[in-house]
C-alpha cells in the first residue's frame, strides 16, 4: 500500500514566521536557523531514504528541516526541542502530520531515544542489517555538536540507546572546523581525538558544505552536513573507556613524539619501562608524531596498554593529570575490576559468510 504524504502549506517568508511566532534566537543556546527549503530538502535527501522510517530530529527550532521530513512518507517523527518558544509552531505542523510527528520539550543530551521508540512499538533489527529504518537528523546547536557526537559514540560502543535498534545513521549540521576533526586523516592538520573516536565507531563522512550565511541569525562560520554510519565493529576491538583513555592521553600532547606521550599512560617510576615495551611490542617507530599515526597503529597501542592493564593492577585508573603511584592505585582500586573487554555481536556475527572463514578464525584476525 503506497504511503500517503500530508500537503504542507508554504513556509511562510522568514520575517513572516518570526513575527507570526514571536520567535527570537537564543545566542546563549547557539540558535541558527536553516529555513531555506531547498537546503532542508537537500540534507533530508542526503540522509538516506526515510520511507515508512522513525526519525528523530534533534533541535528543529522554527521547523524548516521538520517540514522537510514530513513532505515525506515516514511513519514517525519525533523532535527534540528544548526553546519553549517553538513548541507552538512545532504543534502547528504537528496537527498538519497525520499523527506522524511528535514534540518532545526536553536537553537531547538527556533524551532517552531508546524509550521513545519502544513505546512507538518500533522493532529493533540486528545489527547486521544494513539500512535499518530508523534515523537521527538534526541542526545542533554548536555548544552541543561535540558533546552529543560523543554521547553518540559512547552508546553505539554498547549498542545502547538508539541503537538498540540497530545501526541507526546520524546526520548533523556540525561547524566546518569540527567537521574537518571528525574525518581528518593521518598527518592532516584536523587530526584528533574526537576523530579518530568517530572514526573507529563509525565511517564518517562530510556530505555537502552550507555557507553561514544560509542560516539565521548569520553565524562567522561556515557549517557542513556530516553523516557518522556504524561500523559493523570498530577497529579497536576493546571497550570504549579503554579506547577513549588512550585516545584522551596521546592527543593532550600531540605534537609530541610517540615516546614521550605513551609515558603519560604511566606513573613516572614506571613509565620508561613500560613505554618502551609497549613500542617495541608494536614496533612503532618512537619519534612518530601522534597526528600522524592511523587506526592500525592506534589499535595496536591499545591492545597493548590493556594487556598492560590486565597484568598489573590499579594501572588503568593512572590519571597523569593527578599523578598516583601504582601501589596507592592497586590499593584504592582493589575492589573495582578493570573494564570489561569489547563485547562483539557475536550471534549476529554468525550469520555472515566470512569468506570461507569459521567464526573463530574471523574473531583472531582482530
Amino acid at each position: 500500500m503506497r504511503s500517503v504524504t500530508p500537503h504542507f502549506p508554504p513556509l511562510p517568508a522568514l520575517r513572516d514566521f518570526i513575527y507570526m511566532y514571536r520567535m527570537d534566537a537564543d545566542r546563549t543556546l547557539s540558535q541558527n536557523y536553516l529555513m531555506d527549503m531547498n537546503l532542508t530538502r537537500k540534507m533530508v535527501r542526503r540522509a538516506g531514504d526515510v520511507t515508512n522510517a522513525f526519525v528523530v530530529e534533534v533541535g528543529p527550532g522554527p521547523g524548516g528541516i521538520t517540514r522537510a521530513i514530513l513532505e515525506q512518507p515516514c511513519k514517525r517523527l519525533d523532535v527534540v526541542e528544548i526553546d519553549k518558544q517553538f513548541l507552538m509552531p512545532l504543534q502547528h505542523l504537528s496537527n498538519h502530520s497525520m499523527e506522524r510527528m511528535h514534540v518532545h520539550r526536553a536537553d537531547v543530551l538527556k533524551f532517552d531515544f531508546e524509550q521513545v521508540w519502544t513505546d512507538a512499538g518500533a522493532v529493533k533489527c540486528s545489527w547486521v542489517e544494513e539500512g535499518p529504518n530508523f534515523h537521527i537528523i538534526g541542526n545542533l546547536p554548536f555548544h552541543i555538536s561535540t558533546p552529543l557526537v560523543i554521547k553518540m559514540m559512547r552508546q553505539m560502543s554498547i549498542r545502547r540507546g538508539p541503537f538498540v535498534f540497530g545501526r541507526v545513521p546520524l546526520t548533523f549540521t556540525l561547524q566546518s572546523e569540527v567537521a574537518k576533526r571528525v574525518v581528518g586523516e593521518p598527518c592532516s592538520e584536523f587530526r584528533s581525538r574526537i576523530g579518530v573516536t568517530c572514526q573507529n565507531l563509525t565511517e564518517p563522512r562530510i556530505l555537502f558544505n552550507v555557507p553561514g550565511k544560509c542560516f539565521t541569525p548569520r553565524p562567522d562560520i561556515d557549517v557542513c552536513v556530516v553523516q557518522f554510519l556504524p561500523r559493523l565493529e570498530p577497529l579497536i576491538p576493546a571497550a570504549y573507556i579503554v579506547v577513549d583513555k588512550v585516545f584522551r592521553t596521546l592527543f593532550h600532547y600531540k605534537r609530541r613524539f610517540l615516546a614521550k606521550a605513551v609515558q603519560l599512560l604511566y606513573p613516572r617510576a614506571v613509565s620508561l619501562e613500560m613505554g618502551h615495551h609497549l613500542l617495541k611490542h608494536t614496533g612503532i617507530d618512537q619519534e612518530e608524531l601522534i597526528t600522524r599515526l592511523g587506526m592500525d597503529e592506534l589499535a595496536a597501542i591499545t591492545l597493548c596498554y590493556q594487556n598492560q592493564c590486565l597484568k598489573t593492577p590499579g594501572l588503568f585508573h593512572f590519571d597523569f593529570r593527578h599523578p598516583v603511584t601504582l601501589d596507592v592505585l592497586a590499593e584504592q582500586f582493589s575492589d573495582d575490576p578493570f573494564p570489561p573487554k569489547y563485547s562483539r555481536p557475536t550471534i549476529e556475527l554468525e550469520q555472515i559468510d566470512n569468506e570461507g572463514m569459521t567464526l573463530e578464525q574471523f574473531t583472531n584476525s582482530f
